[in-house]
């Protein structure tokens, strides 16, 4: 069976790490790292059968994992049909091989878990484990507790701060974790002109970086596409040692979903997000103390706030806060935020902005045309404050003009 160089690398350095426990194989579509896995899962049958004889474990069970059984079927079992390997499923969609029983589930929901909950595994697979429920996935992990189970894995990009990323390939190394990258120019078998045509035909930007150079990267529908997180981090010393023209605050209200109260400083057409407090199921009490702690160090400045809870802004302004109901106009505030990101005035510090990093690569568009109204609280927060701020200039000049008309200067 031929092999690309790549797919021989990963084998070859696999055998080098005999203590390996968990395997991710990740990048560009069609870069054939789902086939090089198909050909691991039958290798770590072979073992985990070893595995369970030595320990005298006579019907040893492995999990076989995707987002859907559909997707499954699809993916590994269509495919390993195809290299003469034939499986007969029984009717709990199971299947033996290899003198292993192998027992399938889903990973897209929690649901997933009913599956295998209870189960002693000598092994899994997981199928495009970047679409997996971080809770499923914990949960094959932890019954993968049969003597020398390992996990094996593969998944396309996802958005720079997805979990499997910054939990696992990020960190793989020493501690049993073994990750691989993986191109669309790794796959040597595929026709090059169909390599050229593919590469000359997918657009520039994220669908680029992700179906050919296999990067995690902000991903289709996004927002803010443009944001940049090499360019627009600042690091927090650089950021408040800044002088600006002024400071203010976005408030995004909620009580079971997160509230955000989101700080930016202003100066010379450009924004930075200083700092974020958000959090869920906290009273109003705790969140006057926390505008007070905010006016306290940087003055008495705007808070410009989410009407969805007018009596809350009576509360902060009872309490000395300069609390204004914000214009909440979603597509004009898109737009105005959009432009400033797309002209590089723009700035965070991002290590210090955990639901920033988190809700800037999943606010996306819906099929209708909307905003999805999920990963949005501290990103809300930040539209108040640069779309206001832009009327509340653009009046200021008005007023202006004005002014001068009546003293008969214009």
């Amino acid at each position: 069976m031929k092999l690309t160089t790549k797919q021989r690398h990963v084998l070859a350095d696999v055998n080098k790490h005999p203590d390996w426990k968990l395997l991710i194989n990740h990048g560009a579509k069609r870069s054939g790292k789902t086939f090089l896995n198909n050909l691991l899962f039958i290798k770590q049958l072979a073992q985990a059968k070893k595995n369970a004889d030595s320990v005298g474990v006579d019907n040893p069970q492995y999990i076989l994992a995707g987002y859907t059984l559909s997707n499954i079927q699809r993916n590994i079992i269509a495919e390993l049909n195809n290299m003469g390997i034939k499986i007969k499923l029984d009717k709990y969609n199971g299947f033996d091989l290899m003198g292993v029983h192998i027992v399938q589930t889903s990973t897209g929901s929690i649901s997933g878990i009913g599956r295998i909950r209870g189960m002693t595994a000598f092994g899994a697979y997981i199928n495009e484990a970047s679409l997996c429920h971080p809770e499923v996935f914990n949960e094959i992990r932890s019954r993968c507790s049969g003597h020398g189970a390992t996990v094996i894995c593969d998944t396309n990009p996802d958005n720079p701060e997805h979990w499997l990323l910054k939990d696992y390939i990020e960190k793989a190394g020493d501690n049993g974790v073994l990750a691989y990258h993986f191109s669309f120019d790794d796959n040597e078998m595929l026709d090059n002109a169909y390599k050229d045509n593919f590469k000359a035909t997918v657009p520039k930007g994220v669908f680029y970086d992700r179906d050919i150079k296999g990067l995690w990267v902000s991903g289709e529908g996004a927002v803010y596409p443009e944001f940049d997180k090499e360019t627009m981090s600042v690091s927090r010393e650089k950021a408040f040692s800044a002088n600006y023209e002024r400071f203010m605050v976005g408030v995004d209200w909620g009580f079971n979903h997160p509230t955000a109260f989101a700080v930016l400083g202003y100066r010379d057409g450009k924004y930075t997000l200083m700092e974020e407090s958000v959090d869920s199921k906290k009273p109003i009490a705790h969140w006057i103390n926390v505008a007070k702690d905010i006016q306290e160090r940087y003055g008495n400045i705007i808070f410009y706030c989410d009407t969805a809870n007018p009596e809350h802004i009576y509360d902060l302004t009872q309490n000395g806060i300069r609390a204004i109901k914000a214009n909440k106009n979603v597509a004009n505030g898109i737009e105005v935020v959009s432009e400033k990101i797309h002209n590089d005035k723009f700035r965070v510090v991002y290590d210090d902005c955990p639901t920033f990093r988190s809700e800037i690569y999943r606010y996306v568009w819906g099929k209708n045309g909307d905003v999805v109204k999920e990963n949005d609280h501290l990103l809300d927060a930040i539209r108040y404050v640069i779309y206001n701020d832009k009327l509340s200039m653009e009046n200021n000049a008005v007023n202006i003009e004005d002014l001068a008309k009546l003293r008969g200067y214009m």
